[in-house]
């Protein structure tokens, strides 16, 4: 295996950082077909040493490499030049337009970068065999039914009813596109363009684009990151249908407990009202159990009528699944297999069967578990780096859980000034403000939310160290 000669590698005095410097030189080399294909990169050690750079800073620039595919990690044996490349940075294309799009995907799946799983932890191998198993079979290569197979429907239901309490089974669960699916078909499914959609603020973005895409009157509940939703103020609403994350507020991380839930439920009872539950991390809670969710409690008093239940494996498994499900009463299943079908049609038939034998074999059980505790230990790292490099300058406000922290400071930094600065060194974070799109509504103090999910641990102290220089410089 050929060895890469390091001696004409340069860092240009132009770069913002060594960081950024490092990594477009190499990548420059490796575009070019400078540095060939399965070659052997220096270790970071040696690297470091001869440019007379920190470890870390080599570290963090392979880090990205490996990630946006132009080398590769080999466990025990070190980095090689990738054998494929990513293809619009092939060598016949200009390396300089090529570093204009690739921070589109750095800004997504980068550190911090919120609603990012772990990538690296999902049993690959394991999930390839369930794809290639289904693969070869030519009897779904057809049409299917639009409400998704009924074997994934059914391990769906049997999880959601052992682990959430979810009333439900096959016939209520429909397979979506991602949960982003089943909010804009519970949306058409229940409202009517002169009826109003209450959403928590801050709140969930996704949800306000599916509101406004259709038209739909929006008021605002207020979420206090230390009393959480303002049940009052929601209780005083005639609003039609209600959005809510409950178990773990987005982005604040607040939870909503039993007995609000109840007084929730009970709203939408009185005024004939609907609530959709998304349900998105309730997996990873590291402090308390789950509540039991608000669907689950609903059917305990036959109410559940009012709920739909909306959910998806992105956080527990991978984003580009794009697989979710929405659980409905039984009233409403043709109506939403109606709307389905006039947007997408039937889902990807392999990836439902591959994911329903995923389920029923145990594995995605096992794989929540295993990452319950490596969540809990980032979780527990983040918080120690952030009392450790940020001191009293700045609050956690979120719950322990979920795949994201969410600070506080008063005056200071303005929190778009530091999403810019954190940016530039290769960190993306979200400014509070991004779950505001109707504007600051008298919130009289700054935050970022940082999710932590694709941060690797070894990564987290040195992340964060560099974000309090960006906050502090």
């Amino acid at each position: 295996m050929p060895h890469i000669d390091i001696g004409d590698l340069k860092l240009p005095a132009q770069y913002n950082t060594l960081q950024q410097g490092l990594f477009d030189e190499i990548r420059a080399k490796i575009v070019h077909g400078l540095w060939a294909t399965a070659s052997k990169l220096p270790s970071t050690r040696k690297l470091a040493d001869e440019l007379q750079v920190s470890r870390n800073t080599v570290s963090a620039v392979y880090e990205q490499l490996v990630f946006e595919g132009y080398i590769e990690s080999r466990k025990g044996s070190g980095f090689y030049v990738s054998l494929e490349l990513p293809d619009h940075y092939l060598p016949d294309n200009d390396c300089k337009t090529s570093i204009a799009v690739s921070p589109i995907q750095q800004i997504k799946n980068h550190s911090f970068a919120p609603g990012v799983p772990d990538l690296s932890e999902l049993p690959l191998k394991k999930w390839q065999r369930y794809l290639q198993i289904h693969a070869s079979r030519t009897a779904i290569l057809g049409s299917h039914d639009v409400q998704g197979c009924y074997e994934l429907r059914q391990a769906i239901s049997d999880y959601l009813s052992a682990s959430r309490s979810v009333i439900c089974n096959a016939n209520r669960i429909i397979i979506t596109s991602g949960a982003q699916q089943a909010l804009s078909i519970s949306i058409m499914a229940t409202m009517n363009a002169t009826d109003t959609l209450l959403l928590e603020y801050p709140g969930y973005v996704q949800m306000d684009k599916v509101a406004k895409l259709f038209n739909i009157d929006k008021q605002h509940v207020d979420v206090n990151p230390f009393t959480g939703l303002n049940i009052e103020q929601l209780l005083a609403s005639k609003a039609k249908a209600l959005y809510v994350t409950p178990s773990n507020q987005y982005p604040m991380g607040t939870t909503i407990n039993t007995e609000q839930r109840l007084k929730i439920i009970e709203w939408a009872q009185r005024n004939n009202s609907w609530i959709i539950e998304d349900d998105y991390d309730s997996e990873f809670q590291f402090a308390h159990r789950p509540y039991t969710s608000m669907q689950g409690l609903a059917g305990q008093l036959n109410l559940d009528k009012h709920v739909i239940y909306v959910g998806s494996l992105s956080k527990v498994m991978f984003n580009g699944l794009r697989l979710g499900y929405m659980v409905v009463p039984e009233h409403l299943v043709a109506r939403c297999n109606e709307i389905k079908d006039a947007l997408s049609g039937d889902s990807p038939a392999h990836m439902q069967y591959a994911l329903a034998d995923f389920i029923a074999d145990g594995e995605l059980l096992r794989h929540i578990r295993k990452m319950r505790r490596l969540y809990k230990q980032k979780h527990q790292l983040m918080t120690q780096a952030i009392e450790q490099h940020f001191g009293s300058n700045v609050e956690i406000i979120s719950q322990a859980g979920g795949l994201h922290i969410t600070l506080r400071w008063l005056g200071g930094l303005d929190e778009e000034t530091l999403r810019i600065k954190a940016l530039k060194h290769g960190i993306t974070v979200r400014s509070l403000s991004y779950y505001e799109p109707d504007g600051n509504k008298g919130r009289t103090w700054r935050g970022i939310v940082l999710g932590y999910g694709n941060t690797p641990l070894d990564s987290i102290d040195v992340k964060i160290a560099q974000l309090a220089d960006c906050f502090f410089s």
